[in-house]
């Protein structure tokens, strides 16, 4: 009797021992496959979602509030001339091939980042920059043209994260970085899967485990959160079902908001849309309300400019667009433009393939027909964001503070008027936050006013998980999916 009781005591212990490490693993649902896994050389959100805090650091990073913290730098100091940040980096850091980390590093990774060959998405923000020099191997200097007060948050996102000259060559299939996860698989069309680090330098993550799956289909997205064979959703694809999910007692729903301005992207270099009064007639054209309640069921902001209505700099430019189909008829009538035909092309998003189709019939109401075609992600930038060969398209640009992208004269859409380039380069040389607010809200008027593109709603951040998950961000001040903080609770 003694020993059967133990026997079965022995094995509801191996059996709880079991239940209770399941708990350190965790399945998260995407709805986009990322195109590669190296942020600096790809312009998808999809590659931060997976590597941004969890493979990848830089030397600072963006919190779930939003604000800079330090990363690999654990502070840095700025001159007097506002011209030079020093670094002061942690020690005892290596990367997850053993190689250490050190000030060469950061130069390499910011050298590269910078250089004329350079394939990163976001070069931009490292243009700035005149010279980086290692001061020994704990500090690194980083000297910039003109004093630029944003440059620790430029520092923060995934296209400035420090790499390792012994392995960056491979990141795109095979990432290494010194964060608190390691890369362990990518079945491309199915899965991404990575581990913890046992060698991190910092605070051990309580994950052992986490596997993003790509669902892209709703319905499938749906099913996958009810049967459990997903934990959770981050920004899921079925807004939907969120009823159905927060009436359920085994799930949560997080709503929150996200730096996604979500547009009606148009080429400002093809005819007849580099005519500043077409584009005015599309936008006139647009119900955003429509949009916002059919194709994201009510979730969604308004806005009229390429900026987040929760910033306190954002100015509410909705009226400048309002919807009004006769003032559209009217304009293209004064453009001297019939019969058109614009090709939209969508990319695999919800917002995109179900707004498109509820744009394509307002466009219609006011003569404009639109020839569809729905692209794969991978289609999407090289045709569009890179080829530039596209009419129409709606995407969401859910990188942060980002309207400078407008100065690229050669970035997808084409704008980069001179005097817009002016206001950025303004910008970049004002650190007073009264002065910066004034550009911002100047660059905002100049590009609604202009019509650059139609301006539809900011993404809302919807996302369904398993209630005894925690530590999942509500809002989304980037794209990443950040895993540093997530357990589970009993």
């Amino acid at each position: 009797m003694f020993h059967r009781l133990t026997a079965t005591a022995a094995a509801l212990a191996l059996t709880a021992g079991t239940a209770l490490a399941a708990q350190d693993t965790i399945t998260l649902g995407m709805v986009l496959e990322p195109p590669n896994l190296d942020p600096t050389a790809g312009a998808a959100a999809a590659v931060d979602e997976v590597v941004y805090a969890n493979i990848f650091e830089g030397l600072t990073r963006i919190g779930p509030d939003g604000a800079v913290r330090p990363a690999l730098a654990e502070s840095w100091d700025v001159s007097e001339d506002g011209k030079t940040y020093t670094f002061h980096l942690h020690t005892g850091v290596t990367f997850h091939d053993g190689t250490t980390f050190d000030a060469g590093d950061v130069k390499f990774s910011l050298d590269r980042a910078r250089a004329e060959d350079s394939a990163n998405a976001q070069k931009a923000l490292f243009a700035g920059v005149d010279s980086v020099e290692v001061v020994d191997p704990a500090t690194i200097a980083v000297t910039l043209k003109d004093p630029d007060g944003s440059f620790p948050f430029n520092m923060a996102w995934g296209d400035a994260v420090i790499v390792a000259p012994e392995s960056a060559a491979d990141l795109a299939t095979k990432p290494i970085g010194t964060g608190p996860f390691r890369f362990v698989d990518w079945v491309q069309g199915d899965h991404v899967t990575i581990e913890r680090n046992p060698d991190y330098w910092g605070k051990p993550v309580a994950l052992s485990r986490a596997t993003f799956r790509i669902i892209a289909d709703p319905t499938a997205a749906f099913a996958a959160m009810m049967a459990g064979d997903v934990d959770a959703f981050p920004n899921f694809p079925a807004p939907e079902t969120l009823a159905q999910f927060a009436a359920d007692p085994r799930f949560k729903v997080i709503v929150g908001s996200t730096e996604g301005e979500t547009i009606l992207a148009m080429n400002n270099k093809k005819p007849p849309l580099d005519n500043v009064t077409v584009r005015e007639a599309i936008a006139h054209a647009i119900n955003r309300q429509e949009i916002i309640d059919g194709a994201m069921f009510g979730y969604g902001t308004a806005i009229g400019t390429h900026f987040a209505p929760h910033n306190p700099d954002y100015v509410d430019l909705t009226a400048l667009s309002a919807y009004d189909p006769e003032k559209s008829k009217a304009l293209l009538a004064e453009a001297g433009v019939n019969d058109l035909t614009l090709r939209l092309a969508l990319p695999p998003p919800t917002y995109a393939r179900r707004g498109g189709e509820i744009i394509a019939a307002q466009l219609a109401a006011v003569g404009i027909k639109t020839k569809i075609t729905n692209l794969e992600w991978a289609q999407w930038l090289e045709q569009v964001f890179k080829g530039r060969d596209f009419d129409l398209t709606i995407v969401s640009h859910t990188e942060p503070m980002d309207i400078n992208i407008y100065a690229r004269p050669d970035y997808y859409f084409q704008y980069g008027k001179p005097e817009f380039v002016a206001l950025m380069d303004k910008l970049a040389k004002t650190a007073d936050p009264a002065g910066r607010s004034a550009i911002l809200k100047q660059a905002q008027e100049m590009i609604a006013g202009d019509y650059v593109n139609a301006y539809l709603f900011q993404l809302a951040k919807t996302g369904v998980a398993n209630a005894k998950i925690e530590g999942l961000w509500e809002n989304s001040p980037n794209q990443s999916n950040d895993l540093t903080e997530v357990h589970w609770i009993e």
